[in-house]
C-alpha cells in the first residue's frame, strides 16, 4: 500500500523500506482422524463431491493436480492415474493450465480398487474430457477456489475443525505412514523430489 501510494504521489518515501518483518510462522498441520474423515466423505456424499475428496484421499493430489486431472489420464484396467498437469489461477483471474509443481511431479499412481470403480461409475456420466469439470463451463476444468470452497462447506456442514486443502494432503501422508506405507513409496506418490522432505 505504501509503495502504491509513492506511485499515485501521496508520500515522497516509503516510510517502511528497510524495515524487517518478523519471521513467517508456519501453520501447524491438522490431520483428520479416521473417524472425522468418515463423517468427512458421508457429508461430501450428501453434498455432490464425494469423488473429488475420494480421490484426494485416496492419493494426497494437490489441489491444482486434482483440478487437472482427464480422462486419459485415466487407465481403468491397469487401475491408475497419470499426474501431468497442474491448474492454476495467477492474480489475473485466468484458469492456467500448466506443468505440474516439480518434475517429480509428473508421476503415475496405483489407486485403490473402490476408488478405480468410483472413477469407472463417474466416467460412463462424463460431458467433459476434464474428471472434474467446471459446472457452468465443461470444456473447462474445476477451479481450484471452487474445490476449496467445496472443501469448506463440508467441513462446517460436518461439524469438523477448520483445516486447510493441503491438509488433506497431510492426512493421507499420515494415514498411509501409519498403515505402513514406506516414506520412499509414498514421496513417489506425492511427488515429492526426495523422501527425506516427505
Amino acid at each position: 500500500a505504501l509503495e502504491k501510494a509513492v506511485q499515485d504521489g501521496l508520500i515522497r518515501v516509503n516510510p517502511a523500506i528497510g524495515c524487517k518483518l518478523p519471521p513467517k510462522k508456519a501453520r501447524e498441520m491438522q490431520v483428520l482422524t479416521r473417524e472425522e474423515l468418515q463423517r468427512f466423505l458421508i457429508q461430501a456424499k450428501f453434498e455432490g463431491y464425494y469423488e473429488v475428496f475420494l480421490l484426494d484421499l485416496a492419493t494426497g493430489l494437490r489441489r491444482g493436480e486434482i483440478c487437472g486431472l482427464m480422462w486419459q489420464d485415466f487407465d481403468e484396467k491397469a487401475g491408475t492415474l497419470k499426474i501431468l498437469r497442474s491448474v492454476n489461477v495467477p492474480r489475473a483471474g485466468e484458469l492456467e493450465i500448466g506443468e505440474t509443481k516439480t518434475s517429480r511431479g509428473r508421476r503415475t499412481i496405483r489407486l485403490p480398487p473402490s476408488t478405480v470403480q468410483r472413477l469407472k461409475e463417474r466416467k460412463k456420466h462424463a460431458v467433459s474430457q476434464w474428471i472434474f469439470p467446471e459446472p457452468l463451463a465443461p470444456e473447462k476444468p474445476v477451479r481450484p477456489s471452487a474445490a476449496y470452497y467445496w472443501m469448506k462447506r463440508i467441513l462446517r456442514e460436518a461439524g469438523l475443525p477448520e483445516i486447510r486443502f493441503h491438509d488433506l494432503r497431510h492426512t493421507f501422508a499420515t494415514h498411509a505412514l501409519t498403515s505402513g506405507v514406506d516414506a520412499k513409496t509414498l514421496s513417489g506418490i506425492l511427488g515429492h523430489t526426495n523422501a527425506s522432505f516427505t
